[in-house]
């Protein structure tokens, strides 16, 4: 598995931050903040609360940065906890999280595809951002996380869903090949460009 921008570097910028390096907390906010904010964003929060949550992950990693045990692990810390203050918010608000079926789906070796950052072209196109909505609320959660910038390994993908790594392959083939579907009935693309690969978007915020 490809290791993710900058990941080799996580351990220095650590030690760094923890010994009050301002530029090298800059650094780590920078690399995880758009994990966060997917990760956030996938469990169908809100502006506000998404907020409240990447805020709150980077407290506690502030209240932690002495105590982190692996560098190199720490996008998988963040998203693990990012995930568990958004179940606190959905408690919270009484509301359940979305409960997926990934852990029924064979395993499959960790790929990327060069589709996962070609989906989509223009994040203005409202036509596929329609189409996007009309996934299942699991694709959805998936594709946003996956798209992340900069883009997360599938260890922080699975720690941010909860998820085995080997489902996250087969979910996400499934997933792109809905939005294919969905996007050619819906007339938001033509049957010739049924690939994708001349489209992309930002799967982290919204149109």
């Amino acid at each position: 598995m490809a290791a993710s921008p900058g990941h080799d570097s996580i351990g220095p910028l650590l030690d760094a931050a923890a010994a009050g390096d301002g530029a090298a907390w800059d650094a780590l906010v920078a690399r995880f903040t758009g994990l966060l904010w997917a990760t956030a964003r996938s469990h169908r929060l809100s502006t506000a609360d998404a907020a409240d949550v990447v805020q709150t992950t980077w407290l506690r990693l502030v209240e932690n940065l002495g105590r982190i045990q692996d560098a190199e692990r720490l996008g998988g810390w963040l998203a693990t906890t990012a995930r568990r203050e958004c179940l606190v918010v959905l408690r919270r608000s009484r509301r359940e999280p979305p409960v997926g079926d990934e852990r029924l789906l064979d395993t499959v070796p960790d790929q990327r595809s060069a589709l996962d950052v070609t989906l989509l072209v223009d994040e203005r196109d409202a036509s596929l951002w329609r189409v996007f909505e009309e996934l299942p609320d699991r694709c959805r959660r998936l594709l946003r996380v996956l798209l992340a910038d900069p883009a997360p390994s599938y260890a922080e993908v699975a720690d941010a869903l909860d998820m085995p790594i080997g489902s996250i392959g087969p979910t996400r083939q499934r997933c792109l090949a809905s939005l294919r579907m969905l996007a050619v009935e819906s007339g938001a693309l033509d049957p010739g460009d049924l690939d994708l690969t001349d489209r992309t978007v930002s799967l982290g915020g919204e149109s």
